[in-house]
């Protein structure tokens, strides 16, 4: 294993060095065993330097479907015999056909260790006890980032989705101090608290950190303000990550709430325009589609993959904790993109607007009945407990939408309570007739 010790403050001139030695071994590794990429070579031999890497064909998601279905159950692109996997996940699926992926113990104990660094950015430490709260059957994000969270030293309570109940009487009595779970779970747990525990306050469970990823919308201040105001914890966003590459390779730290790239040492980052593919510099003030190169990968290893989100990069400057990887923040999913008049919509643009009515809960639903084009985004909002919902609320909540973004927004109030307890991941777009 070739991951640096010192990788999250290793200066930039270190770190271009240490890669092109990986980028050597790995490529070779790729050509001699991945029939997935030698088809999509061509017969192109790999460029020799990490710089001149977008001369090989961008591979994608689709294309690894695909894969799969033909070989099944890992696709050609396993590039190890099957004996070396010791560990099969399955991604969920959220946009598309659900994915295989088989990983070597090497491969777990990197994925870990590099989990552990974001973890431990975000503030995790030994002192802390922490219940992890997401799907462990078969999701990257349950056992995986399990592994992660202990990483940091951290006691870990692995309980999983589901028994919200017994959850709220465990972090009480086990004294826990933190919770890994996605940024919408906490509103699960404040219905399930209101209507079963009304003398308890989400306060009164005496949770300190939440570690949250899986989902968008912790960039938006509103919400973390909400979750700080309601819960008394710092809520740092803790778990970015790839599932077909890694399973979390980005977090914040205390200094600052942009995302750090913490994977330098084994994952090589470019940027491209989604439509164009042209590459984009990976520079402070770029906006792009992350596209992702294992350096270190021996079960799936993947080249020039597409990530399908659009990434803004804020700051490639060290940042005040002495990491040097660059920071950004997640704009959205190229696939969850709704296209509103010539105006390019994202979910977290979305979340923003609605976070700042007291009167709504910050739950919502884009509803897209027909294929675009698309004169205004239909947008169900859930409203607050207590709130009765109006055409006067509506509409100002749609004029907001015109201040903000421009677009013309159609809304529908929904009652509290309206939309399904989510304990893992939230689709926020639903396509209907599509």
């Amino acid at each position: 294993m070739t991951l640096l010790l010192h990788a999250q403050t290793t200066p930039k001139n270190e770190m271009a060095a240490h890669n092109q030695k990986s980028w050597l071994r790995q490529s070779t590794y790729v050509v001699e065993n991945s029939d997935f990429y030698r088809d999509l070579w061509a017969g192109q031999r790999p460029p020799e330097n990490l710089c001149d890497l977008p001369c090989l064909p961008l591979s994608d998601k689709s294309q690894l479907r695909l894969s799969q279905e033909a070989f099944p159950p890992f696709g050609n692109y396993l590039a190890a015999p099957a004996q070396l996997a010791t560990r099969l996940h399955r991604t969920s699926g959220t946009s598309g056909q659900a994915m295989n992926l088989a990983m070597s113990a090497r491969d777990c104990e990197i994925t870990q260790t590099v989990g552990g660094r974001a973890q431990t950015a975000a503030g995790l430490t030994p002192d802390h006890k922490v219940v992890h709260c997401l799907n462990y059957q078969m999701w990257m994000g349950g056992v995986t980032d399990h592994l992660t969270l202990e990483a940091t030293g951290a006691l870990v309570i692995p309980f999983g989705v589901g028994s919200t109940d017994l959850l709220i009487h465990t972090i009480m009595k086990l004294g826990i101090t933190a919770i890994s779970c996605t940024p919408s779970y906490p509103a699960v747990l404040e219905r399930v608290l209101a209507d079963k525990y009304p003398d308890l306050t989400p306060r009164d469970l005496g949770l300190k950190l939440g570690l949250f990823g899986g989902e968008a919308g912790l960039d938006d201040p509103a919400l973390r303000k909400r979750l700080k105001d309601t819960w008394g914890f710092e809520p740092r966003n803790a778990n970015f990550g790839v599932s077909d590459v890694f399973s979390n390779f980005a977090a914040q730290c205390e200094h600052d709430t942009r995302l750090h790239f913490l994977a330098s040492d084994v994952l090589y980052p470019e940027l491209i325009d989604p439509d164009t593919k042209i590459p984009i510099p990976i520079e402070a003030g770029q906006t792009g589609e992350l596209v992702l190169t294992h350096l270190e990968r021996d079960c799936q290893p993947l080249v020039r993959f597409r990530t399908g989100d659009i990434i803004a990069i804020d700051e490639t400057d060290p940042c005040a904790c002495g990491r040097t990887g660059f920071r950004f923040r997640v704009i959205g999913r190229s696939d969850d993109m709704v296209v509103v008049r010539g105006l390019n919509m994202f979910p977290t643009m979305v979340a923003a607007v609605i976070s700042g009515f007291a009167e709504l809960t910050g739950d919502y639903r884009i509803i897209l009945d027909g294929p675009p084009p698309y004169d205004a985004l239909p947008i169900e909002v859930e409203l607050a407990k207590t709130v009765t919902g109006s055409p006067a609320l509506a509409e100002r909540i749609e004029q907001e939408f015109k201040r903000n973004l421009g677009a013309t927004t159609r809304i529908t109030l929904r009652p509290h309570g309206c939309f399904p307890a989510t304990e893992g991941k939230t689709k926020r777009v639903i396509r209907k007739n599509q």
